[in-house]
């Protein structure tokens, strides 16, 4: 193993270090090593205590207590086996807790899956979720999972599992990869067969416990009977360790660091670093999406990292029944609304249940179409697809001498240079009618760099009012800038067979330095977004070399490496280097004079 790039904040791979081992494991065809870092080990509650009473964070994911199987009434009318060993079909044991209504028949069950520990919530006084009200979650539940407190009532079997490696279950954790989706496939098959459960399993979890559903799914348990995946990032490599082919793997990292395991964890920012390159591994780890054939419901948050995912699954699972909903909202309020949950309760009696409950008559897609602040232009409004059937795509042209932009393009060359580290540069468009942007996004930039082979650009789309202020969207009371992109122009081929119209796809097969004098065409992805400007409102394009932190709390998570060198960035705009952003212009349904429905 050659470690081709090393990682800020990650153990470098040292095969003489006994805290890696290298497994040989086959991806496509192809066998290859794959590193694991030994874990951290699971913490018992009174090591826990002793933390907290030191002052510092407790690692509440770190949780490990003890085995213990047995049968328990939690609260009054619902019934807990406790650690119950489920066989994976290569003799690994790993270990669930079940979740079910007493003195009942039986009952679907909804499968949450993820590493974060199915028994972390016992940790602390209460199960705390920012955004969401105490009290809310009950101390039953998996973190970012269904909760038994409010679906055993409701006539469901919950079963809060500890996938391969995680607390007391056998194995090397998979690290969100392609062992869990085999291992979810088992569990599966387990659960549909016991006497608990009518024989409908489905799968329910947002962020880290939804991300493995698109592998699981895709799988195709016949016990599977349709899945509930809200917020959950699908291609790893683009969307999670690396961005527009930036490294963003020190989250990893952390988690890494955190999950309770006394054995191994796939090192995955290690495998970037020996792996740079979207090779079968990579792959291997991306969802199938087209395999994905039972009904599914999806949810988006426009204000979230896993956005790209949770549209990328709902436009390319191939079943007619699918539901997709995309809300302003941050991700754990959102999972735990009691209107959502009425919601997806409906969605999962109707396919786990067999009622005929009209669930069908639900929109395909619900769309919050944000405005400023706190306010929305259209929440959930309703539509057919996503993208948009009437969405018109329009170019604003850049103009680097004035710093605006216009649907007319520039005759004139002209350039803007920045210093990377600590400049930006915008581009202000003034709309002179009532402008909707729904779906997605593209810039083609021309650039050229001075000094350096390579240049980091991050993009942001933002919202100026009638005055020229900054207009943010409020996600959970705080300040949200907009749509975003990432873009290494070392990475600037494209994947022709992934390219679209409206969304350019890196390929991420090689680097291609960048030389002096040589100015490059470079097209770049921008995450959906959808937004209303109104007449006399400006979009601002917003350019720099590195990740801008706001007070916006998820920031913090994003640490880049980026590779500006000493160099300066220069953008070229005008006659033949015609910048510009696409935008997927949205035209009223209908019109009645200067009135218009949208």
């Amino acid at each position: 193993m050659e470690v081709k790039k090393r990682l800020a904040g990650i153990p470098l791979y040292d095969p003489s270090d006994s805290q890696f081992i290298v497994k040989e494991e086959e991806f496509y065809g192809n066998k290859m090593e794959v590193i694991y870092r030994k874990g951290r080990g699971g913490l018992t509650k009174a090591q826990m205590e002793e933390i907290a009473a030191r002052g510092e964070m407790v690692p509440g994911f770190s949780y490990a207590p003890e085995l213990n199987p047995h049968t328990w009434e939690p609260e009054p009318g619902i019934l807990c086996d406790r650690d119950i060993a489920v066989k994976m079909r290569d003799g690994v044991t790993i270990y669930a807790d079940i979740y079910r209504p007493k003195d009942s028949g039986p009952v679907p069950c909804i499968v949450s899956w993820g590493p974060f520990g199915k028994n972390m919530a016992e940790i602390g006084e209460e199960f705390k979720l920012m955004g969401v009200p105490p009290q809310t979650v009950s101390r039953m539940a998996k973190f970012e999972s269904a909760d038994p407190g409010y679906w055993c009532p409701n006539g469901y079997a919950v079963a809060n599992v500890d996938p391969r490696g995680v607390s007391n279950s056998e194995g090397y954790v998979s690290n969100w990869g392609v062992q869990d989706h085999f291992d979810g496939y088992d569990f599966i098959e387990w659960a549909g067969e016991q006497d608990w459960c009518n024989g409908k399993v489905t799968m329910f979890g947002n962020s880290g416990c939804c991300m493995v559903i698109w592998g699981i799914a895709s799988t195709q348990p016949p016990h599977l009977a349709c899945i509930g995946a809200w917020e959950g990032t699908g291609d790893m490599y683009r969307e999670s360790f690396t961005w527009g082919g930036i490294s963003a793997a020190a989250y990893n990292g952390n988690m890494i660091n955190s999950i309770s395991c006394k054995t191994y964890i796939e090192d995955v920012p290690n495998m970037l670093a020996c792996r740079p390159y979207y090779d079968e591994y990579w792959q291997a780890r991306a969802p199938r999406f087209e395999n994905i054939r039972v009904p599914a419901y999806v949810t988006a948050g426009l204000c979230h990292i896993h956005l790209r995912g949770s549209f990328e699954a709902f436009r390319k699972i191939r079943t007619p029944k699918k539901w997709l909903r995309a809300h302003r909202d941050m991700e754990w309020p959102d999972t735990y609304n009691p209107q959502n949950l009425e919601d997806l309760k409906r969605f999962f009696d109707r396919y786990c249940k067999g009622i005929r409950n009209g669930w069908e008559f639900t929109p395909r897609v619900r769309i919050d179409v944000t405005d400023a602040y706190g306010f929305d232009y259209a929440p959930r409004r309703e539509e057919n697809e996503m993208p948009l059937a009437r969405t018109e795509y329009k170019k604003i042209y850049l103009d680097a001498e004035t710093h605006t932009a216009s649907y007319e393009q520039f005759p004139n060359h002209s350039e803007v240079s920045y210093d990377p580290e600590t400049e930006t540069t915008t581009f202000d468009i003034k709309f002179g009618e009532e402008t909707e942007i729904t779906g997605y996004m593209s810039l083609r930039l021309y650039v050229e760099c001075r000094g350096h082979d390579n240049m980091d650009l991050f993009p942001w789309v933002k919202k100026l009012g009638q005055n020229g202020e900054y207009l943010p969207v409020h996600c959970m009371g705080e300040n949200y800038r907009g749509a975003w992109g990432y873009f290494r122009c070392q990475r600037r081929e494209l994947d022709p067979k992934l390219t679209s119209q409206f969304q350019p796809v890196q390929a991420h097969e090689k680097d291609e330095p960048m030389e002096q004098g040589v100015i490059y065409p470079v097209d770049i992805e921008i995450y959906p977004h959808s937004r209303i400007w109104h007449k006399g409102e400006s979009l601002r394009v917003e350019i720099g070399g590195r990740f801008i932190s706001t007070e916006w709390f998820e920031d913090s998570h994003m640490v880049f490496e980026t590779d500006n060198g000493e160099g300066t960035h220069v953008i070229h705009t005008g006659g033949e280097y015609a910048s510009y952003l696409q935008i997927p212009y949205i035209p009223p349904k209908y019109t009645s004079g200067d009135y218009v429905y949208r």
